[in-house]
């Protein structure tokens, strides 16, 4: 894959593994008078704001505080994933992006100025403790986010691991705030899980796109070769790795766009296409997706959908499809600067937008009406397991035993799909393109 200035990642897991040198442009370019003088003026009227601050701000700054929070206050303000990154927030970035730390397993962005979570991880602290994608974080141990930049809050929700944070969360439909206490740990996630839904039809979880998904999905399909349909569930998949949903939708697609990245510098416009060798182009597809799916998520759901090879079930995505790389301003100091967005194959954008399923879908579990009959007949057989016990203790135990024996954790049973009616509306959706497919 074609290589940026920097390390372009489709999602909020990691800014960039890999710096780039940004050189300043000269703001005095030949060309256009008129624009010359007028960002002399701009300029000028910046040095006197600065100034008129250094000489009568009621508190004593100096004039790089002064500078910093000028800076801070233009990224803040050109989007929610821009921003300045001063030396303790670049220290801390590239910790993160090179080296186990303490967190929370949970990804946040900011969604109409409040601190929201995007997904909590599967296994992590965050999702034990009950977070869920639309909480809004009101408040981190005693402090504020209102009006907390987005690397402020990540920076105070990193930690140590085994130490305690607590979290005060808004969230819908609760008659008041929730207070949460987690304990921070390594986030170490299983990005692939694989499962079987009866005998024809292979389940893939994507908790994450990180660098062993496409690896993953094709050890999955190549493990079970009878598999007549695909469930590819990315709920609460908050993004990561470009090249790595690019070539999950490679995995499905054998030609035409996968996604484009489009930008004001042409040297940073890409068009990433799919390839033909290796495809699973016949296998009929239904992709899961909720509030909680954003970016790289959005580009497999958005793309797959654009490509007519998935149907898409569940809930509107949350509509993150910008692309951010660093830019070190200095030895100690860096941009997160927004470059471009992405663009699915039919030229519409996910930024701000999403991706609305096929089948509209809310999370919850199936109703089901038990047959009045086949209560009586249970609580009578429970009632002559019973009695036959004071006959025959030794057998009885044996039956127990073998119910209470574990299901296979890579099974979805039938009680599995009663509880998630997104995952069972998806597979019977897929089992009509099965059978569809099977009548051609």
């Amino acid at each position: 894959m074609h290589k940026k200035r920097g390390f372009i990642a489709a999602g909020f897991l990691s800014t960039a593994a890999a710096l780039t040198l940004m050189t300043a442009p000269n703001l005095f370019a030949k060309g256009d008078t008129n624009a010359t003088v007028s960002k002399l003026e701009a300029l000028t009227k910046f040095t006197r704001v600065i100034g008129t601050v250094e000489k009568y701000y009621v508190d004593d700054l100096t004039i790089n505080e002064i500078i910093n929070k000028a800076i801070k206050g233009l990224m803040a303000n050109l989007d929610a994933h821009s921003s300045f990154l001063d030396a303790k927030s670049f220290k801390e970035m590239k910790i993160q992006t090179s080296g186990e730390f303490g967190g929370l397993g949970v990804t946040v962005g900011m969604r109409d100025g409040a601190l929201t979570v995007i997904a909590p991880l599967e296994g992590t602290p965050a999702y034990k403790a009950g977070l869920k994608a639309g909480d809004i974080i009101l408040k981190i141990n005693d402090k504020s986010t209102l009006n907390m930049t987005l690397d402020e809050a990540v920076s105070l929700m990193r930690g140590k691991p085994k130490t305690k944070i607590t979290l005060t969360i808004v969230r819908k439909n609760e008659p008041k705030p929730i207070v949460v206490t987690i304990v921070r740990d390594i986030i170490k996630i299983q990005s692939v899980y694989s499962k079987k839904i009866g005998k024809d039809i292979l389940y893939l979880r994507i908790v994450s796109f990180d660098k062993k998904v496409v690896k993953g999905i094709r050890k999955a399909l190549a493990e079970n070769p009878s598999a007549k349909g695909v469930v590819i569930d990315l709920r609460n998949n908050p993004g990561g790795l470009l090249d790595q949903a690019v070539g999950t939708v490679d995995l499905f697609v054998d030609h035409g766009v996968i996604v484009s990245q489009k930008g004001r510098v042409k040297s940073e416009n890409e068009v990433y296409k799919a390839h033909k060798k290796g495809t699973h182009k016949n296998i009929p597809i239904v992709v899961l997706v909720n509030g909680g799916s954003a970016s790289a998520s959005e580009i497999v759901s958005g793309s797959l959908q654009d490509h007519r090879r998935a149907v898409v079930v569940g809930e509107k995505t949350f509509g993150k499809g910008s692309v951010q790389i660093i830019m070190p301003i200095g030895k100690t100091e860096a941009l997160r600067l927004t470059i471009a967005r992405y663009y699915l194959p039919s030229g519409r954008t996910i930024q701000n937008v999403g991706v609305t399923p096929d089948i509209v879908v809310p999370f919850g579990k199936v109703t089901v009406e038990e047959d009045q009959f086949s209560i009586k007949e249970a609580e009578l057989k429970k009632h002559l397991e019973t009695e036959l016990e004071k006959i025959d203790g030794e057998n009885i135990d044996k039956t127990k035993a073998k119910k209470m024996a574990p299901k296979e954790e890579n099974i979805i049973s039938k009680k599995d799909l009663l509880n998630d009616n997104q995952l069972k509306e998806g597979v019977d959706i897929l089992r009509a393109l099965i059978i569809t497919k099977e009548t051609k």
